[in-house]
Protein backbone atom coordinates (compact mmCIF):
# COMPACT_ATOMS: atom_id res chain seq x y z
CA UNK A 1 0.00 0.00 0.00
CA UNK A 2 1.28 3.20 -0.83
CA UNK A 3 2.42 5.12 1.92
CA UNK A 4 2.68 9.12 1.78
CA UNK A 5 2.95 9.83 5.77
CA UNK A 6 4.96 13.29 5.73
CA UNK A 7 3.58 14.50 2.70
CA UNK A 8 0.94 17.56 1.69
CA UNK A 9 -1.37 18.01 -0.45
CA UNK A 10 -3.61 20.89 -1.99
CA UNK A 11 -6.60 19.77 -3.73
CA UNK A 12 -8.38 22.62 -5.62
CA UNK A 13 -12.30 21.93 -6.21
CA UNK A 14 -11.52 19.49 -3.11
CA UNK A 15 -15.28 19.56 -1.32
CA UNK A 16 -16.96 17.77 -4.48
CA UNK A 17 -16.93 15.31 -6.92
CA UNK A 18 -13.42 13.91 -7.87
CA UNK A 19 -11.64 16.39 -5.34
CA UNK A 20 -12.89 15.04 -2.97
CA UNK A 21 -12.50 11.75 -3.79
CA UNK A 22 -8.96 12.65 -4.06
CA UNK A 23 -8.72 14.20 -0.96
CA UNK A 24 -9.75 11.15 0.84
CA UNK A 25 -7.76 8.77 -1.04
CA UNK A 26 -4.28 11.07 -0.33
CA UNK A 27 -5.66 11.32 3.79
CA UNK A 28 -5.96 7.26 3.54
CA UNK A 29 -2.37 7.17 2.12
CA UNK A 30 -1.59 9.30 5.19
CA UNK A 31 -0.86 12.48 3.52
CA UNK A 32 -2.02 15.85 4.83
CA UNK A 33 -4.77 17.82 2.91
CA UNK A 34 -5.52 21.18 1.93
CA UNK A 35 -8.73 21.22 0.12
CA UNK A 36 -10.37 24.48 -1.18
CA UNK A 37 -13.63 25.20 -2.78
CA UNK A 38 -15.27 28.06 -4.52
CA UNK A 39 -17.69 29.97 -1.96
CA UNK A 40 -19.03 32.73 -3.43
CA UNK A 41 -22.28 34.15 -4.29
CA UNK A 42 -24.04 30.88 -4.32
CA UNK A 43 -23.34 30.26 -0.85
CA UNK A 44 -24.85 33.74 0.06
CA UNK A 45 -28.06 32.80 -1.99
CA UNK A 46 -28.33 29.20 -0.23
CA UNK A 47 -27.14 27.58 -2.82
CA UNK A 48 -24.90 25.28 -0.93
CA UNK A 49 -24.74 22.27 -3.41
CA UNK A 50 -23.07 24.71 -5.93
CA UNK A 51 -21.13 26.30 -3.43
CA UNK A 52 -20.55 24.13 -0.36
CA UNK A 53 -21.27 26.16 2.83
CA UNK A 54 -19.57 26.54 6.34
CA UNK A 55 -21.59 23.37 7.32
CA UNK A 56 -20.14 21.21 4.86
CA UNK A 57 -16.52 22.04 5.02
CA UNK A 58 -17.00 21.51 9.00
CA UNK A 59 -18.11 17.93 7.83
CA UNK A 60 -15.55 17.62 5.42
CA UNK A 61 -12.76 18.79 7.70
CA UNK A 62 -14.08 15.79 9.72
CA UNK A 63 -14.19 12.95 7.97
CA UNK A 64 -10.69 14.29 6.57
CA UNK A 65 -9.31 14.59 10.15
CA UNK A 66 -10.57 10.97 11.07
CA UNK A 67 -7.73 9.70 9.18
CA UNK A 68 -5.38 10.70 11.64
CA UNK A 69 -3.44 13.73 9.23
CA UNK A 70 -4.05 16.90 9.27
CA UNK A 71 -6.25 19.29 7.29
CA UNK A 72 -7.21 22.88 6.62
CA UNK A 73 -10.40 23.27 4.31
CA UNK A 74 -11.92 27.07 3.34
CA UNK A 75 -12.28 29.03 0.34
CA UNK A 76 -10.61 29.26 -2.72
CA UNK A 77 -11.43 31.09 -5.53
CA UNK A 78 -8.63 29.82 -8.48
CA UNK A 79 -9.09 32.72 -10.34
CA UNK A 80 -7.66 34.93 -8.24
CA UNK A 81 -3.84 34.53 -7.20
CA UNK A 82 -4.53 36.82 -4.42
CA UNK A 83 -6.31 34.12 -2.54
CA UNK A 84 -5.18 31.81 -4.28
CA UNK A 85 -1.89 32.80 -2.14
CA UNK A 86 -3.60 33.51 1.21
CA UNK A 87 -4.53 30.00 0.53
CA UNK A 88 -1.46 28.27 0.50
CA UNK A 89 -0.37 30.42 2.87
CA UNK A 90 -2.74 28.93 5.47
CA UNK A 91 -2.78 25.93 4.41
CA UNK A 92 1.51 25.50 4.57
CA UNK A 93 0.78 27.06 8.41
CA UNK A 94 -1.59 24.32 9.25
CA UNK A 95 -0.06 21.18 7.43
CA UNK A 96 3.76 21.51 6.58
CA UNK A 97 5.18 22.53 3.01
CA UNK A 98 2.81 21.38 -0.32
CA UNK A 99 4.41 18.68 -1.71
CA UNK A 100 1.71 17.48 -4.12
CA UNK A 101 -0.40 19.58 -5.91
CA UNK A 102 -4.13 18.34 -7.64
CA UNK A 103 -6.14 20.97 -9.83
CA UNK A 104 -9.36 19.58 -9.50
CA UNK A 105 -11.59 22.61 -9.52
CA UNK A 106 -13.06 22.98 -12.67
CA UNK A 107 -16.88 24.45 -14.54
CA UNK A 108 -18.64 24.08 -17.60
CA UNK A 109 -21.35 25.24 -19.34
CA UNK A 110 -23.07 24.01 -22.60
CA UNK A 111 -23.14 26.79 -25.47
CA UNK A 112 -22.69 26.78 -29.01
CA UNK A 113 -19.72 28.78 -30.68
CA UNK A 114 -23.34 30.95 -31.97
CA UNK A 115 -23.89 33.61 -29.79
CA UNK A 116 -20.90 31.90 -27.10
CA UNK A 117 -20.31 35.14 -24.48
CA UNK A 118 -16.84 36.70 -23.69
CA UNK A 119 -17.81 36.39 -19.95
CA UNK A 120 -18.94 32.31 -20.26
CA UNK A 121 -15.66 31.64 -22.14
CA UNK A 122 -13.59 33.96 -19.80
CA UNK A 123 -15.25 32.20 -16.87
CA UNK A 124 -14.71 28.63 -17.86
CA UNK A 125 -10.62 29.38 -19.51
CA UNK A 126 -9.98 31.49 -16.26
CA UNK A 127 -11.13 28.60 -13.57
CA UNK A 128 -10.21 25.58 -15.78
CA UNK A 129 -7.16 26.15 -17.87
CA UNK A 130 -5.68 29.53 -15.77
CA UNK A 131 -6.23 28.52 -12.15
CA UNK A 132 -3.93 25.71 -12.15
CA UNK A 133 -1.30 28.03 -14.27
CA UNK A 134 -1.96 29.95 -10.97
CA UNK A 135 -1.72 27.21 -8.47
CA UNK A 136 1.54 25.59 -10.02
CA UNK A 137 3.41 28.93 -10.77
CA UNK A 138 2.67 29.73 -6.88
CA UNK A 139 4.02 25.95 -5.40
CA UNK A 140 6.71 24.22 -8.40
CA UNK A 141 9.28 26.70 -6.92
CA UNK A 142 9.01 25.10 -3.77
CA UNK A 143 8.49 21.59 -5.24
CA UNK A 144 11.76 22.02 -7.13
CA UNK A 145 13.87 23.88 -3.91
CA UNK A 146 12.84 20.41 -2.12
CA UNK A 147 13.82 18.25 -4.80
CA UNK A 148 10.01 16.38 -5.17
CA UNK A 149 6.84 16.81 -6.30
CA UNK A 150 3.48 15.95 -8.00
CA UNK A 151 1.16 17.70 -9.98
CA UNK A 152 -1.93 16.20 -11.09
CA UNK A 153 -4.05 17.60 -13.01
CA UNK A 154 -7.83 16.68 -13.83
CA UNK A 155 -8.63 16.83 -17.58
CA UNK A 156 -11.12 14.97 -19.70
CA UNK A 157 -11.24 13.28 -23.02
CA UNK A 158 -12.85 16.53 -23.97
CA UNK A 159 -9.05 17.57 -24.47
CA UNK A 160 -8.50 14.71 -26.76
CA UNK A 161 -12.10 14.40 -28.28
CA UNK A 162 -14.37 17.79 -29.14
CA UNK A 163 -18.04 17.78 -27.57
CA UNK A 164 -20.84 19.24 -29.17
CA UNK A 165 -21.61 22.48 -27.75
CA UNK A 166 -18.83 22.98 -25.35
CA UNK A 167 -16.07 24.94 -27.07
CA UNK A 168 -14.90 26.55 -24.31
CA UNK A 169 -14.17 23.39 -21.42
CA UNK A 170 -12.64 21.71 -24.10
CA UNK A 171 -10.31 24.74 -25.64
CA UNK A 172 -9.83 24.67 -21.77
CA UNK A 173 -8.97 20.49 -21.36
CA UNK A 174 -6.85 20.73 -24.22
CA UNK A 175 -4.44 23.65 -22.56
CA UNK A 176 -4.63 21.94 -19.71
CA UNK A 177 -2.77 19.22 -21.28
CA UNK A 178 -0.31 21.44 -22.60
CA UNK A 179 0.38 22.85 -19.55
CA UNK A 180 0.78 19.91 -17.85
CA UNK A 181 4.09 18.90 -20.51
CA UNK A 182 5.52 22.40 -19.94
CA UNK A 183 5.32 21.72 -16.43
CA UNK A 184 6.46 18.05 -16.50
CA UNK A 185 10.04 19.53 -18.37
CA UNK A 186 10.49 22.25 -16.18
CA UNK A 187 10.28 20.04 -12.94
CA UNK A 188 11.73 16.55 -14.24
CA UNK A 189 15.45 17.88 -13.70
CA UNK A 190 13.83 17.96 -9.88
CA UNK A 191 12.15 15.48 -8.95
CA UNK A 192 8.86 16.83 -9.68
CA UNK A 193 6.16 15.29 -12.43
CA UNK A 194 3.20 16.35 -13.47
CA UNK A 195 0.26 14.13 -15.21
CA UNK A 196 -2.97 14.72 -16.12
CA UNK A 197 -5.44 12.03 -16.04
CA UNK A 198 -8.34 12.38 -18.29
CA UNK A 199 -12.10 11.10 -16.96
CA UNK A 200 -14.89 10.49 -19.61
CA UNK A 201 -18.09 11.20 -17.46
CA UNK A 202 -17.46 10.10 -13.97
CA UNK A 203 -20.30 9.48 -11.63
CA UNK A 204 -20.65 12.82 -9.23
CA UNK A 205 -23.71 15.03 -8.22
CA UNK A 206 -22.47 17.34 -10.69
CA UNK A 207 -22.57 14.98 -13.25
CA UNK A 208 -26.58 14.20 -12.33
CA UNK A 209 -27.15 18.29 -12.25
CA UNK A 210 -25.46 18.25 -15.86
CA UNK A 211 -26.90 15.49 -17.37
CA UNK A 212 -30.61 16.69 -15.88
CA UNK A 213 -30.83 19.89 -17.20
CA UNK A 214 -30.00 18.75 -20.26
CA UNK A 215 -32.66 16.39 -20.46
CA UNK A 216 -34.88 19.19 -19.43
CA UNK A 217 -33.44 21.41 -22.15
CA UNK A 218 -34.07 18.48 -24.71
CA UNK A 219 -37.99 18.30 -23.47
CA UNK A 220 -37.79 14.73 -24.45
CA UNK A 221 -39.35 13.70 -21.20
CA UNK A 222 -36.50 11.61 -20.20
CA UNK A 223 -36.07 10.87 -16.48
CA UNK A 224 -32.40 11.58 -14.92
CA UNK A 225 -32.49 8.10 -13.96
CA UNK A 226 -33.00 6.82 -17.61
CA UNK A 227 -30.45 9.58 -18.82
CA UNK A 228 -27.60 8.17 -16.57
CA UNK A 229 -28.59 4.63 -17.46
CA UNK A 230 -28.36 5.50 -21.38
CA UNK A 231 -25.10 7.06 -20.69
CA UNK A 232 -23.88 4.19 -19.04
CA UNK A 233 -25.33 2.25 -22.00
CA UNK A 234 -22.69 3.62 -24.22
CA UNK A 235 -19.66 2.51 -22.79
CA UNK A 236 -18.50 -0.68 -23.55
CA UNK A 237 -17.99 -1.50 -19.92
CA UNK A 238 -21.88 -0.60 -19.70
CA UNK A 239 -20.90 1.47 -16.39
CA UNK A 240 -20.31 5.18 -15.87
CA UNK A 241 -17.14 5.28 -14.19
CA UNK A 242 -16.60 6.19 -10.21
CA UNK A 243 -14.63 9.08 -8.59
CA UNK A 244 -12.55 6.39 -6.28
CA UNK A 245 -11.17 5.03 -10.07
CA UNK A 246 -9.52 8.57 -10.44
CA UNK A 247 -8.47 9.29 -6.73
CA UNK A 248 -6.68 4.87 -6.88
CA UNK A 249 -4.51 7.03 -9.98
CA UNK A 250 -3.77 9.74 -8.38
CA UNK A 251 -2.87 8.23 -5.28
CA UNK A 252 -0.33 5.94 -7.39
CA UNK A 253 0.44 8.77 -9.13
CA UNK A 254 2.39 10.44 -5.89
CA UNK A 255 3.76 6.90 -5.15
CA UNK A 256 8.18 6.25 -6.18
CA UNK A 257 6.81 3.95 -7.88
CA UNK A 258 5.13 6.54 -10.07
CA UNK A 259 8.37 8.79 -10.59
CA UNK A 260 9.22 7.73 -13.67
CA UNK A 261 5.49 8.75 -15.24
CA UNK A 262 5.60 12.10 -16.38
CA UNK A 263 4.02 14.79 -19.43
CA UNK A 264 1.64 12.49 -19.44
CA UNK A 265 -2.43 12.40 -20.14
CA UNK A 266 -3.51 9.18 -18.67
CA UNK A 267 -7.31 8.58 -19.48
CA UNK A 268 -9.60 6.43 -17.96
CA UNK A 269 -12.62 5.65 -20.10
CA UNK A 270 -13.99 2.30 -20.07
CA UNK A 271 -13.09 1.83 -23.70
CA UNK A 272 -15.55 5.13 -24.43
CA UNK A 273 -14.26 8.36 -25.74
CA UNK A 274 -17.30 10.32 -25.99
Amino acid sequence: MTSLKGRTALITGGLTGQGLAIAQALAGAGANVAVGSYIGEGARQGDAAAYPAEAELQRVRAMLEAEGVKVHAGHLDVRSSEVIDAFIQAAQAACGPIDILVNAAGTTAEQPISGHSDALWEKILDTNLTGAFRTTRSLLPGMIARGWGRIINIGSTAASVGWKDNPAYCASKSGLLGLTRCVALEGAPHGVTAVMISPTWVETELMRRNVAQVAEREGKGESLESAMARIAGQNPQQRIIQPGEVAGLAVFLCSEAAKGITAENIQITGGALW
